[in-house]
């Protein structure tokens, strides 16, 4: 049955007062034609982006950009999961199928494990889920504990975030955090305090979906500031060019956070384009679109930067507990037309 306008005010996802149409604009959508030239030479690593969501044509279509590797994390799914062994199949195809699926379309795929937010409410479920998180984080591709944090703020999304923080102590991974869609600033500063409460060095946190009002208080305490590049709801890409001109490129990192919702694989190297045009350095735009993901998350041992540096063709062989993603005779590469024979 669908939900009521009712029950959507009590239980919003992704719900934040949208810009009246006649404020300034403040995300410019690009066509290929109109940024490919600009961002030639460039290689963006999206530390937030949700490929199990996505289809074999975004995988193309993100090579074809230059994105090399991304990083996957655990979140929620859209509807409440009504069992611990859905978990396990989903954590499962994060370190498995998706893991491989990316690989042939030679990007290399990373991922962060955790109880999101939202699902921190349901307690039964919750508790069964951390018996066997650990289960996962230890596991090849697993960079770092996440996304966790605050959706509703509540007690119990509270209790669990900091069982996970001493999970990722324990693990020495880094931490991605949620920030919620709403309170937006409460929630971050409480956040932030709470990591710094369990003894979590700020250098290995990384605050996410940051924005003007946030973004100040989070690179002065030293954390790092990640921006989701999201139209209405979370950041523009013009508003994005303006947080790197004003603020720089220290401890800053743009994702995509592209998911079954209406959002964007390819939101970074679009928003690199638009600095391009804006005169903003290339080692700047490198460190905010690739290298700064990859010192944040190489913390936990899992990144190695040859990896996705040197280009390795994929294998039209190989195959993943039997499946493969190709059909008739396909290379996994972004020429849509070309054919394997064997």
């Amino acid at each position: 049955m669908c939900e009521k306008q009712s029950d959507l005010k009590t239980n919003p996802s992704h719900f934040e007062n949208p810009k009246k149409t006649t404020d300034t604009p403040t995300h410019m959508d690009l066509k290929w034609d109109e940024y490919k030239d600009k961002i030639q030479g460039f290689k963006f690593f999206d530390p937030h982006i949700h490929m199990v969501s996505r289809t074999t044509d975004d995988y193309q279509n993100m090579a074809q950009a230059g994105i090399v590797a991304v990083i996957e994390p655990a979140f929620w799914v859209g509807q409440p999961r009504t069992g611990l062994s859905s978990f396990k199949d989903y954590y499962s195809s994060l370190v498995g199928w998706e893991r491989f699926r990316s690989s042939q379309f030679g990007i290399k795929h990373f991922c962060t494990m955790g109880l999101n937010s939202r699902e921190a409410n349901n307690e039964r479920l919750a508790e069964e889920v951390m018996e066997i998180l650990p289960l996962y984080v230890y596991k090849e591709g697993v960079v770092g504990i996440g996304e966790i944090g605050f959706d509703d703020q509540t007690e119990l999304e509270e209790k669990y975030y900091r069982l996970q923080l001493e999970l990722a102590k324990e693990a020495k991974l880094p931490v991605q955090i949620h920030t919620p869609h709403r309170d937006k600033k409460r929630g971050t500063e409480r956040s932030m305090s709470i990591a710094l409460e369990h003894g979590l060095d700020p250098s290995w946190v990384i605050v996410d979906h940051n924005n003007e009002e946030t973004v100040k208080s989070v690179l002065d305490q030293g954390f790092y500031a990640a921006f989701t590049i999201y139209p209405f709801t979370k950041m523009g890409n013009k508003r994005m060019v303006s947080i790197v001109e004003q603020y720089g490129a220290e401890r800053i990192m743009i994702n995509s956070s592209a998911d079954w919702g209406i959002s964007d694989p390819l939101a970074i190297p679009k928003t690199a384009a638009l600095m391009v045009s804006r005169g903003i350095p290339n080692d700047v735009i490198r460190k905010v679109t690739y290298e700064n993901a990859i010192e944040a998350f190489a913390k936990s041992g899992q990144i190695q930067v040859s990896d996705f540096e040197l280009s390795t063709p994929s294998d039209p062989n190989e195959k993943f507990h039997g499946n493969s993603v190709l059909r008739g005779g396909q290379l996994p590469k972004w020429n849509q037309n070309s054919l394997y024979i064997d």
